[in-house]
C-alpha cells in the first residue's frame, strides 16, 4: 500500500455549541463555501441611525455579490449569533442598552443575558469558534496616542496575535498612534499586509507616512499567505490593510487638524477607556460636516469587496 505524499485534508470545523448560526451560515460552513465575518460595534457604536442599518445591509449584499456568505456577529439576549436577521440589525442599531463588547466582556454579557455589539477582537474570537477565517471591518484598534502614560492599547492587537482569522480593514484608525501600533504588531508576530500599495493607509486617508511592512497585489496572494501561515501551525491572525478609494478619502493633511481638535476636546471632557473611540468618531463626523461618515461607509464597502474575494480564494485552497 502506498502512502499519500500529502497531509490529509482537515475536517470541517464544528461550530461551538453556544453559537446561534443562521441556516445560511451553517450550510455554507458545512459545505466548505466561503464565509466572511462582520463586526457589529460599527452598527451600535460607530454610526448614527439609520445609516448604520443601511450600511450593514449593503455590506452584506456586497459580500453575497462577491460569491461569499456574510456572517454579522453579535450577542443577543445572551447568545452569540453568527449571522443576523433584519430584525436583529434593527435591534442592534436602536436598542439603548447594547454593550460595546470586547473579548473580556463576552462572558459577562452572555451570563447576564443581555445584548453585546462585538468589537474587532470579540468578533475574531467568535468567528474562530464558528470556523470562519476571513473577517471584514472598517479599521482596527491599536495603540492610543498617549499610551506610554495611559497604557491604553486595544485588545484587537493581542487578539490578532492569538486567533487565526484574517482581518481586512482600511488600516489602523487614524485617531490612534499608527507607528506604535505597527511596532506592536511586529513584536506580536502579526503579519501586516497592505493591498496594492507600498504605504500603510490611515483609515480615512490613503497615506499615513509609514511604509507598508509587506505588500500584496491580489486576493489569491493574500489567501496563499493565510494558508501558509496556518499550514505551518503558526498561531494568530493577519492584518490586511486596504486603502480607501482615492475619490472617497479625506486627505491626511485635513484629517490631522480635525483629529487633533477632537482629541483635545475629549481630554477636556475627561472621556477615557472604551468610550474614547465612539466619542472621537462621532465628533469627527461633526467637525467634517458628515464627510468622515461618508468615507467610513465607503471604506467598509471597499473592504467587503476585497474580503469576499479573499474568502473565495482561500476556500479554493481547501
Amino acid at each position: 500500500m502506498t502512502t499519500p505524499n500529502h497531509a490529509p485534508t482537515p475536517a470541517t470545523p464544528v461550530p461551538h455549541p453556544r453559537l446561534v448560526l443562521t441556516d445560511e451560515v451553517r450550510e455554507a460552513l458545512r459545505d466548505g463555501r466561503p464565509v466572511v465575518a462582520l463586526e457589529s460595534t460599527i452598527i451600535s457604536h460607530g454610526m448614527p441611525y439609520p445609516q448604520n442599518v443601511q450600511m450593514a445591509v449593503e455590506v452584506e449584499q456586497i459580500i453575497r455579490d462577491g460569491g461569499a456568505v456574510p456572517a454579522t456577529i453579535a450577542v443577543l439576549h445572551g447568545r452569540p449569533h453568527i449571522g443576523l436577521t433584519q430584525a436583529d440589525l434593527e435591534l442592534l442599531a436602536t436598542a439603548p442598552d447594547v454593550t460595546k463588547a470586547s473579548v473580556r466582556d463576552l462572558a459577562y454579557v452572555i451570563a447576564r443575558g443581555t445584548h453585546g455589539a462585538t468589537t474587532v477582537a470579540a468578533t475574531m474570537r467568535l468567528a474562530a469558534l464558528a470556523g470562519i477565517r476571513t473577517f471584514v471591518t472598517g479599521g482596527i484598534g491599536g495603540v492610543h496616542r498617549g499610551a506610554p502614560t495611559t497604557f491604553d492599547i486595544s485588545a484587537d492587537l493581542t487578539e490578532l496575535a492569538a486567533t487565526g482569522v484574517a482581518v481586512i480593514s482600511a488600516g489602523v484608525k487614524s485617531i490612534l498612534d499608527i507607528g506604535l501600533t505597527l511596532e506592536t504588531l511586529e513584536t506580536l508576530g502579526v503579519p501586516v499586509l497592505t493591498y496594492g500599495t507600498d504605504e500603510f493607509p490611515a483609515f480615512y486617508s490613503r497615506r499615513s507616512g509609514f511604509t507598508s511592512p509587506m505588500r500584496v497585489d491580489s486576493p489569491a496572494e493574500i489567501a496563499a499567505v493565510m494558508h501558509a501561515r496556518w499550514d505551518l501551525g503558526i498561531p494568530g491572525g493577519l492584518s490586511i490593510a486596504n486603502p480607501v478609494p482615492e475619490d472617497e478619502e479625506v486627505p491626511a493633511e485635513r484629517m490631522d487638524g480635525v483629529i487633533a481638535q477632537a482629541l483635545a476636546e475629549m481630554d477636556e471632557a475627561g472621556i477615557t477607556g472604551k468610550d474614547t473611540t465612539p466619542y472621537l468618531l462621532g465628533r469627527i463626523v461633526e467637525l467634517t460636516g458628515g464627510e468622515s461618515l461618508r468615507t467610513n461607509i465607503a471604506l467598509v464597502k471597499n473592504n467587503a469587496r476585497l474580503g469576499a474575494r479573499i474568502a473565495v480564494e482561500y476556500a479554493k485552497l481547501g
